[in-house]
């Protein structure tokens, strides 16, 4: 929810300088529009701020994390899905793993994330030659360099998914016309983000805690929401990447774990700023319902969006969360995200996170209000919902406004105790704090009071059994935030927990192991419209092959409806799952895309494309 406009006053270039998609003659065609537009903004305090804010827009809209960074390019995972299906030229190749230089989804996203890039560099240029910055007022020097601050925060976020996404690539620091020749080598990424460690340690400087901000605080970095994203960027500069299609760790990887430790140190030293919301789902509700957590401030920085374009809004809660009725009150949804229904029973039972994560529940044409109950194959993901968004929007409007959060403060405490764990060990605190508190302190507010237990020493008494424990807490926290497949490929784990997956669905499928007292079949009914219910529960086997059962509550006799649920898994649905990775041929990185390759004659193709 933008509670301003995004001006994008700058008239940088729409695609990445370095990357060459525009010739050069395109390029210099637009110098004397960013001559006049440095000119006339930066020359005040008040213009300085619409030049940063316009450097925010790219995070926004359709190519950004309003559908392609947030529901596209982290799917398939053991999480779930993105549209379910054969691969089609466009999303589906990035979510089966079969991409190619010509897919469609590659070249918005690629562009928009660069032009990103140009206009953090024209600011962070541009700010510093100003006679404001060293010789203003004391307010105007602390604000010029807060906004100085923001755009190197800026920069770094949009590296972040460049280099997450495409591995080494063209690294421009400084705005275009600066550079001479737009069409450049790549920089190995870790160069990269040596350079993104630096500048988030100097912008942390310049920023103020939460707090203490007289802006929004919320859709605008802070000191926090920097030191949080410059922990995760440490992660993957200590993590594992593709690199022709091996996966190798550079050897000075415990150095980027101390950055991160420091920095979830320090933040976790700090909770009057930042900390745990008490209410998993009220984290989720306040998003869908477009309110920002004000009293606990558990999301750091949230991507804002608005204005019901794809250019600045999000499908979130259209493209996610349930499917529902175009003739609901609550209006229409895609649904794309199709959540495993190994997944759902990797949560224990009592698990609040469980029931917000992941939806069972739809609605159809027939019968728009009333909800009914998904297939195994159709379930759902849950924290974006369109039915929990205040005001309800009925309609078919795929532009709901929802924001997009980059960093909770969960993902501090779990990087923490990751970091740690990898230096010390699980139980050997630091500042008083040991990976297993950090940990627990996490898993603590998913469970009721009386049926939370602390994980047995044997699954966090060593460093390795922590580490597998910290793998499994982090899938069942971040589930439907676009996490897991970047934590998968950084710990070297994605070709593992692929190949288990498809094992565990196999499983499932046949009702054997974990899964054997899982129901064929599911019998719903519904006590009213919106009151969906199970005649047993769903760890049981079904207590019937008919397509109706009845099922008596409170002296009321319901026709219970069958609901295929291991038996709508398949073979082929099973195979549908990252139906095209191969491990060692590089599909942990996107391929460029040919437009870009075809004008760049410096630009290497990524290993197996």
């Amino acid at each position: 929810m933008k509670r301003y406009f995004f001006r994008a006053l700058l008239a940088a270039t729409s695609l990445a300088a370095a990357a060459g998609t525009f010739s050069c003659k395109d390029y210099l065609d637009v110098l004397p529009g960013s001559a006049y537009t440095n000119e006339m903004t930066f020359n005040s305090v008040s213009n300085v701020n619409s030049a940063v804010i316009g450097a925010y827009d790219p995070l926004s809209g359709d190519n950004g994390y309003g559908v392609r960074l947030s529901t596209g390019y982290a799917y398939d995972t053991d999480e779930g899905q993105n549209r379910a299906g054969a691969p089609d030229g466009g999303s589906r190749d990035v979510n089966r793993y079969r991409v190619t230089a010509g897919t469609t989804e590659l070249t918005a996203p690629f562009n928009t994330l660069y032009q990103g890039v140009e206009r953090a560099n024209i600011c962070i240029e541009q700010i510093p030659k100003m006679a404001l910055f060293t010789s203003g007022t004391l307010q105007e020097q602390q604000q010029l360099r807060r906004l100085y601050a923001e755009s190197l925060a800026l920069r770094a976020l949009y590296y972040l998914e460049i280099t997450r996404n495409w591995g080494d690539v063209p690294a421009p620091f400084e705005p275009a016309p600066l550079n001479g020749d737009v069409a450049i080598a790549s920089t190995d990424r870790n160069i990269i983000y040596d350079r993104l460690l630096d500048d988030l340690g100097l912008a942390s400087r310049y920023l103020p805690w939460r707090n203490q901000a007289d802006y929004n605080a919320y859709e605008r970095f802070t000191k926090g929401a920097v030191k949080a994203l410059r922990a995760r960027i440490a992660l993957y500069r200590g993590g594992y990447q593709s690199r022709e299609g091996k996966m190798v760790r550079a050897g000075d990887y415990l150095d980027a774990y101390r950055v991160a430790r420091a920095e979830c140190d320090t933040l976790i030293r700090n909770r009057d700023q930042h900390t745990l919301n008490p209410s998993f789902e009220t984290i989720w509700r306040n998003v869908s319902g477009l309110k920002f957590d004000t009293q606990y401030g558990e999301i750091m920085f949230e991507v804002a969006m608005g204005s019901g374009s794809a250019a600045s809004d999000s499908k979130l809660g259209f493209n996610n969360g349930p499917r529902l009725s175009q003739l609901s009150r609550w209006g229409q949804t895609g649904g794309a995200i199709s959540i495993l229904p190994t997944y759902f029973y990797a949560f224990d039972s009592t698990d609040t996170r469980r029931d917000v994560t992941i939806t069972l529940y739809r609605s159809v044409d027939a019968t728009p209000n009333t909800l009914n109950s998904v297939t195994a194959t159709s379930i759902t993901d849950g924290k974006f919902r369109r039915d929990w968004r205040v005001p309800l929007l009925s309609g078919t409007s795929q532009n709901l406004g929802m924001n997009w959060p980059v960093v909770r403060f969960a993902d501090v405490l779990l990087m923490f105790a990751e970091a740690q764990n990898e230096l010390a060990g699980p139980t050997a605190a630091y500042n008083g704090t040991t990976p297993v508190q950090a940990l627990e302190e996490v898993r603590k507010r998913a469970f009721p009071a009386a049926t939370y237990k602390a994980l047995p020493v044997s699954q966090t008494g060593t460093k390795d059994a922590f580490f597998t424990a910290l793998v499994n807490e982090r899938w069942l926290e971040f589930g439907g935030e676009s996490i897991r497949k970047y934590d998968l490929i950084r710990w070297n784990l994605l070709a593992t927990k692929i190949a288990e997956t498809k094992a565990n669905l196999t499983a499932f499928m046949s009702g054997t192991g974990a899964y054997a007292r899982v129901p064929q079949y599911l019998y719903e009914y519904n006590i009213m419209p919106e009151q969906l219910r199970y005649a047993r529960s769903l760890y049981r086997p079904a207590p019937s092959t008919a397509t109706t059962f009845n099922v008596t509550v409170n002296g009321t006799t319901y026709a219970a409806r069958r609901v295929s649920w291991r038996q709508a898994v398949t073979a082929t649905s099973i195979a549908d799952v990252a139906s095209a990775y191969v491990p060692g041929t590089g599909d942990e990185l996107l391929a460029f895309p040919q437009t870009v390759v075809d004008t760049n004659p410096n630009l290497k193709q990524n290993y197996g494309y």
